[in-house]
């Protein structure tokens, strides 16, 4: 059993470490992988803001034909596209901003770096507004 460990050892005496070559090749392969990490997180990232965009898009269209049933079945009814567009609330969150501000014909709705025209067509007597 000595006879073995004295071996292993004189057998790795003359090993410091690692080479340069192996050094330089491993850090070549975290570089590669690092890149195409990178570049998919990107690509991810852009994917994401979009979706929140649409998704609010979505949620706008929401809200207007819930106010226009609203107003539909109030005392009142519908007079205008003003007194729907006057109770629609457009702020959708935190990170979510208009520049300029929305308007009844639509506005420019940011997320993070991504933007989004949006246009609004106003209700009517027999159909909610919707945003596109």
């Amino acid at each position: 059993m000595e006879k073995k460990l004295k071996r292993k050892e004189m057998d790795l005496r003359g090993q410091n470490g690692f080479t340069l070559l192996e050094i330089m090749s491993v850090l070549v392969i975290l570089g590669v992988l690092f890149s195409v990490t990178i570049h998919r997180f990107t690509a991810l990232s852009d994917t994401a803001y979009q979706k929140a965009l649409e998704s609010a898009e979505h949620e706008l269209d929401i809200r207007e034909t819930l106010i226009w049933f609203d107003v539909k079945i109030s005392t009142a009814g519908w007079q205008s596209d003003d007194d729907v567009f006057g109770l629609l609330d457009t702020l959708l969150g935190a990170r979510y901003y208009w520049d300029p501000p929305a308007a009844k014909i639509g506005g420019s709705l940011h997320f993070g770096p991504s933007s989004i025209i949006l246009t609004r067509t106003p209700s009517t007597r027999k159909s909610a507004g919707s945003w596109n």
